[in-house]
């Protein structure tokens, strides 16, 4: 009974941060007082207007959608859709055409090896991203920090090496690399120096040869990863982890650029992340749709990420059920009986209007970061706690996602970028645990803000190696450019810069101060030969390098 009571809201615990009253999870009374200025500082326009407004738009975009799709599928215009059957037992079907990218392949394999310290030592070169790794005393430093030291550092980590095996490996003070380890290795240095190399790469003219449909396009799903250290967060999953804990780090990749993550317990849903993980990417990368898998969508998150100007585009791995609670402005019944597609709930408008004042402080207490976000997705989208207001934000939440699934049926060219977006999530997993690859790619951290770090690092390197490839398509695709080369640019526009076969990870360590022997114009210019760009194109032709 008490369980029921702290998961249904009617019991709650004052010095709780998940079992508190929800109330106490939003803006002050005090601040709400100053509605009109609070909203105007969120800058949110579908916020500030009158509701009525909203749902006017809302519902001739979602009645013109019902009318429009539906026409299509009968004049067969949409040839990506099979319906079979007639009358009543019309069934229909949707036909999924893909269109892969290039990752590891013969362009790459073309290159000369680099080791991952030559590369990060050339990426710092034009990124400076170390320079972000600050003192955590802030002042009073005698001396400047080795940059040596914070590489393998981050090596270390990122590799899940560890500081003593990197002190046998690259001949340094294992006592060195713990000081600075400790001094320099905090989650706010190593984001900010992800965010270094993620502006860098955004602003390469090959970066935006990434675009999905000309725009920003990203996605995020969790991978999981065996804890050997149990910690707070480390839970029990028979289906990745066997009879052992492990923990999940969620992701946010944007056109191949991993923006932002976050370590989490596998029994917390991804989808209580999204928002935090998009509404606090501090990079100049600002993605305009985003996309999950089934298991980042739940009952808020469309109208949470439409509030905040996010087009929200999930694939569902059951999209017939999700068609069976798409929802109307009228009644069922007034709809014509030969629809294929037609809703089956009316909205309640008065319902949200009523309800709109705290929808709109919820909103309010998102944007403001007065509390945990994920708290608040979590509280609002658990079945377990309803009331009115809750209800009235659901009923927002299946306007936003009719419309979408209605889209998401019509553009074929949606579905596959879709698809496209999440497999550039799968892509960089892969390339995760590629370098996360020693002591079995498991955390051997004691703490939650150890796990971020580690995390990070690897992200860090991963950057690295995506800012390298991506300064390399860059100066092929501006020679191409030059001299009119038209399949060779389409052919780069299909390129992946996630690719890590001419990257050696293994063998020994060895960071100097030196800057590294690295010309990308060299390497670049071997692109111009006609015989060298065969090979980097053709698969199955055999290595130069090997």
């Amino acid at each position: 009974m008490l369980r029921n009571a702290l998961e249904s809201g009617d019991m709650y615990v004052n010095h709780s941060n998940e079992f508190r009253q929800f109330e106490d999870d939003l803006i002050s009374d005090a601040r709400w007082s100053h509605k009109a200025a609070v909203l105007a500082e969120i800058g949110q326009p579908i916020l500030q207007s009158p509701i009525a407004q909203t749902l006017a738009g809302l519902r001739a975009k979602l009645e013109d959608r019902l009318v429009a799709v539906n026409q299509r599928v009968s004049d067969c215009v949409n040839a990506y859709i099979k319906v079979v059957g007639q009358g009543e037992k019309r069934r229909w079907s949707l036909i999924y055409p893909t269109a892969p990218e290039t990752g590891n392949g013969p362009f790459y394999s073309q290159l000369p090896g680099i080791g991952i310290a030559d590369l990060l030592r050339f990426v710092n070169t034009q990124t400076n991203f170390l320079d972000d790794f600050k003192h955590v005393l802030d002042r009073g430093v005698k001396h400047e920090p080795d940059p040596r030291e914070i590489l393998a550092c981050v090596v270390a980590f990122g590799t899940n090496m560890g500081l003593g095996k990197m002190a046998e490996v690259s001949g340094m003070s294992h006592a060195a690399l713990i000081t600075t380890a400790r001094s320099y290795l905090r989650p706010e240095t190593v984001h900010a120096a992800n965010d270094v190399i993620s502006n860098a790469t955004a602003a390469l003219s090959a970066f935006k040869l990434f675009n999905i449909r000309e725009e920003l396009h990203s996605s995020s799903d969790g991978q999981r990863f065996e804890t050997q250290i149990n910690t707070f967060n480390s839970r029990y999953s028979p289906k990745y982890f066997g009879w052992d804990k492990g923990v999940s780090a969620c992701t946010v990749v944007a056109n191949h650029v991993p923006i932002n993550a976050k370590i989490i317990g596998t029994h917390e849903h991804e989808s209580h992340f999204v928002f935090d993980l998009l509404y606090n990417n501090t990079s100049d990368i600002k993605p305009t749709r985003h996309s999950t898998d089934t298991h980042g969508t739940n009952q808020v998150n469309f109208w949470i990420l439409h509030a905040f100007g996010y087009s929200f585009a999930p694939r569902y791995k059951t999209l017939q059920k999700k068609t069976a609670s798409l929802v109307g402005f009228s009644l069922p019944s007034q709809y014509p009986a030969d629809m294929l597609i037609r809703p089956a709930n009316r909205v309640n408008e008065d319902l949200i209007i009523s309800e709109w004042p705290n929808i709109q402080r919820i909103m309010a207490s998102l944007a403001q970061k007065d509390t945990t976000q994920t708290t608040i997705v979590r509280k609002l989208s658990s079945y377990a706690r309803q009331n009115n207001t809750k209800k009235a934000l659901w009923e927002l939440d299946n306007i936003c996602r009719t419309i979408y699934i209605l889209d998401f049926i019509d553009d074929v060219e949606l579905r596959q970028s879709v698809q496209k977006a999440l497999n550039r999530g799968e892509a960089y997993h892969r390339f995760r645990r590629a370098v996360a690859f020693i002591n079995g790619g498991k955390f051997k951290v004691q703490t939650e803000t150890e796990q971020q770090v580690w995390n990070d690092c690897a992200r860090l390197i991963a950057n690295a190696v995506i800012y390298y490839n991506t300064a390399l398509l860059s100066k092929v695709y501006e020679q191409k450019v030059a001299v009119g080369d038209l399949d060779a640019i389409a052919f780069i526009q299909g390129m992946s810069p996630v690719a890590w076969q001419h990257v050696n990870m293994f063998g020994s360590f060895e960071f100097s101060d030196e800057d590294p022997d690295i010309d990308l114009e060299a390497l670049a210019a071997r692109y111009a030969d006609s015989v060298f760009w065969s090979n980097a194109t053709q698969p199955g032709q055999l290595d130069l390098f090997d």
